[in-house]
């Protein structure tokens, strides 16, 4: 009903009205944010009137929700940070005063992270309007925000928007209206933002049912503002008649809008003259049996309408919802739906699974969102209660939505992934096919890796080859290129159709490289069955071809547990005088030994290891298997050592990298190893003369197994690199 809607009050009567609508928060002495900003706002629109107008008036509705001043600047500028008009710097120096305090600074700053919010959701287009697709993008706007006043000063902006309409082409009107239908009253209604959620939904409906709209606002005989003043009327007549019986309740109450009557009048298939709760009143009390003695009040007050009362208190409505419901003829003689419930029901139906928006959308949703919406409402609660701007401000951000992302296809539909998600996963989310053939991916127009983490609002595209191949290297934790299920369960089914013959071979091949990797190619292959307890080393392959067990993890498992067929017979445990700290070997049980490790052999933890005692140097400790302890003439001076639970430090281990020969080389490999959170302890690398082979031998330090086996992998993955190997003496 836009004639009855509010206009943008014209010039400065806008910016006016919004120091008004903030004034129960905002001493008159605090507007220099906003004066400045609106100084901001008309050098950004180069004066033009009607930009000037919109970003007042759309800072007069956050204003009107009591928001903080961040919000406010942020709303009166939030067209110019759309469209790119003003960046960061720009914002600074604009909002920044010669005289500013600290709280003024804070503001700019706070006024920065909504822009980034606001810029984030510009870029989105939203297209694709089907319930599922609509949903997602729901869901994805909220993720984007990261901070609620984001969403609120983006739904009133919206508002602008449609109350602009009228001079756009009518393609371009039924679309905006569609979506704002779809995807932006929803998010208002979500939220409790009423006052936001009307104005889309009529305003919307005027666009795309112009002939509807024009019919149920004629026979809504009383323009809004009367209704308005009938709803007042009965409040103030209910207030009264509670007082007088000693009952403690809250009643509010509004009108309903038309958009709200067109759907009740097609859910139910009525006309306009059976929608009896065109206004509407509630009242809120502390116990069940106030509830029938309001019940009472209200028909001795007004006549009841016959057919019209739903007690939901004593039989719920199926999704637990509870109140009474019943309808009356009102002053003027005007139907009047008046609803009775507990603050428990009223708690229950807000926030419970009967939530309101629940029920009237008709969705499913999850319950992890609807846990985070009911959040969100609640903080929505509280800020009409908050006195205080900054507490407002602190309460409204949240990053609740983090733990899923919202990407798009290269045709604008929305996918959610988990946290962290990767090409390989989008690609399998897409189609199983798709993945099967994924060779590469575009992020935002860019070639990624493969094992790149997705953020909310990419656009991805998967490059594929003709004949389906996934890698097995998919399916190991420790290369990171899966982070769904679904998508290493698809990847897996796919090798078991590949049969159990090839299955063996793809394994023994596997398992032999990675074993090689890692230093351990003496290993026979009965001992690596016997480790995962498989009843022959075929079934153990068969299960790395079919990608049940990764090589990675095998040799890994390897690496901890090896154990040479005939070590040396070790003297009794001698423990030498403790010095220094711990170095993560124990010895008869003490944690504390002074120990380095043997350059001869470089152990690591998880290889069997044996301590030689030095004089003055503490324990060195070898591997059993290394040739100068079995050769050692002094064999007294051996101690039996472990890695024990004790504090562990890091080891040396000496790693052999043969690659193509160019610029940049060493810092591919040593960022490689800085993001694994290694020391790179030394570093050489040789050119084999006119060859285009270098070698690189490196020595870097160590935990544990498994992170040797992991850099080793990623090395290897690096471009132009033949071969990354740890080398043993």
């Amino acid at each position: 009903m836009v004639d009855e809607l509010p206009e943008s009050p014209p010039d400065a009567a806008a910016l006016a009205a919004v120091f008004d609508a903030m004034q129960p928060l905002h001493h008159p002495a605090s507007f220099g944010p906003v004066r400045r900003a609106d100084a901001l706002l008309v050098a950004a629109c180069g004066g033009e009137l009607e930009a000037v107008e919109r970003g007042r008036t759309t800072a007069l509705e956050i204003a009107r929700l009591k928001l903080d001043m961040a919000s406010i600047v942020a709303a009166l500028l939030v067209r110019p940070i759309a469209d790119g008009l003003l960046g960061p710097e720009q914002l600074r120096a604009g909002l920044a005063d010669e005289t500013s305090a600290p709280p003024e600074l804070t503001v700019a700053a706070e006024v920065g992270a909504i822009a980034e919010g606001l810029q984030r959701i510009a870029t989105v287009h939203w297209s694709h309007l089907e319930e599922e697709s609509a949903e997602r993008l729901r869901k994805m706007f909220l993720a984007m925000a990261a901070d609620v006043r984001v969403v609120l000063v983006a739904l009133a902006d919206r508002v602008q928007t449609l109350r602009e309409l009228d001079a756009r082409p009518a393609a371009e009107r039924a679309a905006i209206a569609a979506e704002a239908l779809s995807v932006f009253a929803p998010l208002a209604n979500r939220l409790g933002v009423w006052q936001l959620k009307w104005e889309i939904e009529d305003l919307a409906l005027r666009q795309i049912e112009p002939d509807t709209y024009r019919e149920v606002k004629r026979q809504l005989a009383a323009k809004r503002s009367e209704r308005l003043g009938l709803v007042d009327k009965v409040m103030g007549v209910l207030r009264d008649e509670l007082a007088r019986a000693g009952i403690a309740g809250k009643v509010t109450g509004r009108p309903k809008h038309i958009y709200s009557i067109v759907k009740k009048m097609r859910r139910k298939g009525v006309g306009f003259e059976e929608v009896y709760d065109v206004t509407a009143v509630r009242v809120i009390v502390e116990e069940v049996r106030e509830c029938y003695a309001v019940l009472g009040i209200v028909h001795e007050l007004y006549e009841p309408i016959p057919g019209e009362f739903d007690d939901y208190i004593a039989k719920p409505k199926d999704n637990f919802y509870r109140s009474l419901h019943t309808a009356v003829v009102g002053p003027g003689g005007y139907s009047l739906e008046v609803q009775i419930r507990t603050w428990e029901m009223h708690d229950f139906a807000e926030y419970g699974v009967a939530a309101h928006w629940r029920y009237k959308e008709g969705g499913k949703g999850s319950r992890a969102l609807d846990a985070k919406i009911d959040f969100l409402r609640q903080l929505m609660e509280w800020q009409r209660e908050i006195t205080d701007p900054h507490e407002i401000a602190d309460s409204l951000r949240t990053d609740v939505f983090q733990d899923q992302i919202y990407v798009f296809t290269p045709t604008g539909d929305v996918v959610d992934l988990p946290r962290d998600a990767t090409p390989v996963d989008f690609a399998y989310r897409i189609h199983t096919m798709v993945g099967h053939r994924c060779v590469g991916a575009k992020v935002n127009g860019a070639i990624v890796p493969l094992d790149t983490a997705l953020q909310t609002g990419d656009r991805i595209e998967i490059l594929t080859q003709k004949q389906p191949r996934p890698s097995r290297d998919w399916l190991s934790p420790h290369l990171g290129y899966t982070r769904t299920a679904g998508a290493r369960q698809k990847i897996r089914h796919w090798f078991r159709q590949q049969g159990r013959e090839q299955a063996i071979a793809d394994g023994r091949e596997l398992v032999e490289r990675e074993l090689k990797r890692v230093g351990l190619a003496h290993t026979k292959l009965d001992d690596v069955a016997a480790l995962y307890e498989a009843r022959s080393v075929d079934d153990l392959l068969a299960g790395v071809g079919h990608g049940d067990v990764s090589p990675a993890s095998v040799a890994s498992r390897v690496l901890e547990l090896e154990a040479p067929k005939a070590p040396p017979p070790l003297p009794p445990p001698v423990a030498p005088a403790h010095h220094g700290k711990p170095k993560g070997v124990r010895l008869a049980g003490i944690g504390d030994v002074l120990s380095q490790s043997a350059r001869c052999c470089n152990p690591v933890p998880g290889d069997e290891v044996i301590g030689f005692v030095t004089r003055g140097r503490g324990v060195v400790i070898h591997r059993v298997d290394c040739p100068n302890v079995r050769n050692t003439p002094e064999p007294e001076r051996l101690v039996a050592l472990d890695w024990g639970g004790g504090q562990r430090t890091t080891f040396p281990v000496d790693v052999h990298i043969e690659a193509h020969d160019r610029a940049g080389l060493l810092r591919d490999i040593a960022e490689v190893i800085a993001n694994e959170g290694l020391n790179l302890r030394a570093a050489q690398v040789d050119a084999r003369g006119k060859s285009d082979i270098a070698i690189a031998r490196l020595t870097i330090d160590v935990r544990e197994s498994e992170q040797l086996v992991r850099v080793l992998a990623k090395l290897e993955r690096l471009p132009y690199v033949v071969s990354a190997a740890r080398v043993r003496r």
